[in-house]
């Protein structure tokens, strides 16, 4: 196009637009500048002509910890719900509004943490006494007769079923039932029925006149894992969904802390009471758990009115493949499938999540010893105080986690947070894997003393030396675990949430059980007495194993698990997913831009065409308006990003990658969908002397010699 006859088509078009309007009685737009003196364009438009939003204060960041009435104040009326009790609003991605409380701890979470602490309280007080009850320590004349590798396989075999249930428990909730529902079913319909074959097979004589072996492997490998394992996974999930997922997210730590902390208080004192009263019998002792277990659901029941619940997601077949494969490669190239909806925001694979939490795989090898091996070991050493048998030291391992707890929670975090210092994911996972090494270390040093002690005076080694090991591995599920079931939660997609809990749950209990599994059968060579059988039920026979040869191999699988864990690239990774993340939650789902038609001397005649804007004589018009006025504006991007970019030669990608990603309350409009689409609006350009106005098509407009004119 040559330079005289775009002047001329350009003052013709002037002449057009410069037609008395119709009466206006707002003044011409003015668009704002913000505090870097940048023009701003808003998240829900693109469109530079349209009618702007008023400049937002320096602290617009939408914050992440409200729970006192003070913050109330600082949010958007979108955010509102107008509810006392649950005064914190938001709009999901189907569009279902949900309300949520100031105060989640204390109004609702409080019961899902007393059911957790009662059902670990029936869980651990099964799990910690029954390699002692399978091997007759308890009932000499009525019990299953196994051996040592025999019942640690067959407990192994029950933990390996219990956190493998949690994929059912993850359907159920997401696709069927919902999560409330589920732990009622799962509890109901197995978990107390389970309690009830393993109570009733301890009764002499009541179920067969010999042991019956089939009752108990039906409660303790079946109904009793499989119900703990459909509620383990949806517990947790259910109380982090009682926060507000944008305005209370910062506080989901806190509450994952406070989770683990009331597991420990329940294994703690299910750890004490049922081995203690096992002693003495076994019948009354395994009373204890079904009746907790039956408070925890009254009381979780009581709850009900103020829980927030919400329907399940839907198709769970084509959101969990979706969610699995991501975005799937087409032909072995770097293209991938659209998704299935516009609108979708990008996901986390779930093969994602469970690469992460296959990170601590090395250390729950270790922490799984708890309630096999280190039993074993315990079995063989004197009583502490006369009443302290191997099965009661497991408590020092939830007194260790209480502490830790308490002092990493309440005051290593927060000290690091005042000095803006996170640890990275990965190096938690390290420390945990270092103190699993170290407590399998210190069990290699216990078995020196049992067996040099024996040798060279016939006496045993006082069962409280085992404490190190047990304090070390709870001091490393702080770090570890907790850290695994923050990751699977935070990263995953809403719908997916229960299937990435049940991810994380199988990567801490069922792989490594099924890996010791193996490692004792591999290693039953080193059990065996030198009679040749693998009963070591007292000190003579254990002395002539070799079982600290199979905790050297322990010691090497978490010092591979520390390694991993350091590495530069395995520490990026899960940073990367962490801040995708963050950015999946913090940024609105913005809908595709219509292509719009402009003149017809454009080469495409829509706007993604690269020499579009240079060859429209309006939008240069209004280009070197915006100049005059403003300077150079904002780049949209083609992509149709909601951020402006800076001006042409200006490259601050390096200073924008600085900064930390967070929702501007000036975004909630868009997320929660209060705000009309773009393609819904008029089409709208700004004239010459500053006036906006509706357009129709403007070549076809100008060809007629009619160019219909509107006031806005």
């Amino acid at each position: 196009m040559t330079s005289s006859s775009s002047d001329n088509q350009q003052q013709e078009l002037r002449q057009l637009l410069q037609k008395p309007f119709a009466s206006s009685s707002q003044p011409p737009t003015q668009i704002p500048r913000s505090v870097d003196s940048s023009p701003v364009v808003s998240p829900e438009q693109h469109d530079p002509y349209q009618p702007q939003r008023q400049p937002l204060s320096i602290d617009d960041n939408l914050p992440t910890n409200i729970c006192s009435e003070e913050q109330l104040a600082s949010l958007p009326d979108v955010c509102l719900s107008g509810n006392k009790n649950r005064p914190l609003r938001h709009v999901n991605e189907q569009g279902d509004v949900s309300t949520y409380a100031l105060r989640p701890m204390y109004y609702s979470v409080i019961f899902i943490l007393l059911v957790e602490l009662l059902e670990r309280f029936s869980f651990y007080g099964v799990n910690y006494t029954q390699t002692s009850f399978l091997t007759g320590a308890y009932n000499e004349d009525w019990n299953a007769d196994m051996t040592a590798i025999g019942a640690s396989s067959y407990v192994s075999i029950s933990t390996a079923v219990a956190y493998s249930m949690p994929f059912v428990g993850a359907f159920l909730a997401d696709n069927v039932l919902g999560d409330y529902w589920s732990i009622l079913f799962g509890n109901i319909c197995f978990y107390i029925p389970g309690l009830m074959l393993i109570l009733l097979s301890t009764v002499p004589y009541l179920l067969g006149d010999t042991f019956n072996k089939q009752a108990l492997s039906i409660g303790l490998l079946g109904l009793w894992p499989m119900g703990t394992g459909i509620v383990k996974s949806i517990v947790n999930v259910f109380g982090a969904k009682q926060f507000h997922p944008l305005l209370q997210s910062s506080l989901i730590e806190s509450y994952y802390v406070s989770f683990y902390m009331c597991i420990n208080i329940g294994a703690l004192v299910g750890g004490i009471v049922v081995p203690v009263v096992a002693q003495y019998d076994v019948t009354l002792a395994y009373t204890y758990p079904m009746a907790m277990l039956c408070i925890g659901v009254l009381l979780f029941l009581l709850g009900t009115p103020r829980y927030v619940r919400q329907p399940p997601a839907g198709d769970f077949f084509a959101s969990v493949k979706r969610k699995i494969a991501g975005l799937t490669p087409r032909f072995g190239k770097k293209k991938f499938l659209p998704q299935d909806d516009p609108n979708d925001a990008p996901t986390i694979p779930l093969t994602t999540i469970f690469k992460i939490s296959a990170l601590i795989i090395p250390f729950n090898i270790a922490y799984s010893q708890m309630a096999t091996t280190f039993i074993v070991q315990g079995t063989v050493m004197e009583k502490g105080f006369g009443i302290i048998d191997a099965s009661t030291m497991n408590n020092a391992d939830a007194v260790s986690v209480l502490l830790f707890g308490h002092l990493v929670g309440s005051q290593l975090y927060p000290a690091l947070a005042r000095r803006n210092i996170k640890i990275p994911t990965t190096y938690k996972f390290a420390i945990g894997s270092t103190l699993g090494a170290l407590a399998i270390g210190w069990a290699l040093f216990i078995e020196y003393l049992i067996h040099s002690t024996y040798h060279n005076t016939g006496a045993k080694v006082n069962i409280l030396w085992q404490s190190l090991a047990y304090v070390l591995i709870g001091a490393g599920e702080i770090f570890a675990v907790s850290a695994a079931y923050e990751i699977a939660f935070t990263s995953s997609a809403p719908e997916t949430k229960a299937i990435a809990s049940a991810l994380n749950l199988f990567c801490v209990g069922g792989i490594p059980s099924v890996l010791c599994i193996f490692l004792y059968n591999a290693c039953r060579a080193w059990f065996k007495t030198s009679r040749g059988t693998t009963s070591i039920h007292n000190v003579e026979d254990y002395a002539t194993a070799q079982v600290y040869k199979y905790f050297l191999v322990l010691f090497l699988i978490a010092l591979l698990g520390i390694v991993i864990n350091l590495l530069p690239s395995v520490k990026n990774f899960v940073i990367s997913i962490e801040e995708q993340a963050i950015e999946m939650i913090k940024t609105p789902v913005m809908k595709k831009r219509p292509k719009r038609t402009y003149l017809a001397q454009s080469s495409s005649g829509t706007d993604y065409s690269p020499t579009s804007d240079e060859e429209s004589p309006l939008l240069r018009a209004k280009r070197h308006q915006a100049y005059l006025k403003y300077g150079s504006g904002p780049v949209l991007y083609k992509s149709g990003s909601m951020r402006a970019g800076p001006s042409l030669g200006h490259d601050d990608d390096a200073q924008r990658s600085k900064k930390k990603k967070v929702l501007k309350k000036s975004q909630v409009g868009k997320l929660y969908r209060i705000t009309p689409s773009a393609a819904s609006r008029p089409n709208v350009v700004m004239t010459p002397e500053g006036k906006p106005i509706k357009a129709g098509n403007l070549a076809g407009g100008a060809k007629r010699g009619h160019f219909r004119q509107e006031s806005m």
